[in-house]
């Protein structure tokens, strides 16, 4: 992942560029690799290490989501709707 990318997803979602440990940002990053890994394996079924990353990945970002639902129900219920995940 480009380097610009990524300071791009936590200017968006973490308030600033450099702030690389916001719950917000990092959620954020975990969507946009889940996408990219999941663009990957429709086009490379029998990848198996990359559905194991793919499967990390969304463990990691179900976890993060959880600690955010506890510590701040309005910033996880905004963030769930900018993102476009969940229902």
């Amino acid at each position: 992942m480009p380097k610009e990318k990524k300071e791009e997803i936590f200017a968006e979602y973490g308030g600033a560029a450099t702030n690389t440990g916001s719950t917000e940002g990092q959620i954020a990053l975990f969507t946009f690799r889940i996408q990219e890994l999941s663009d990957h394996l429709q086009r490379h079924r029998k990848d198996h290490s990359s559905r194991k990353a793919l499967l990390s990945l969304v463990g990691q970002r179900r976890r993060h989501l959880a600690y955010l639902q506890k510590k701040d129900l309005n910033g996880y219920r905004a963030l769930i709707a900018k993102l476009g995940i969940r229902k």
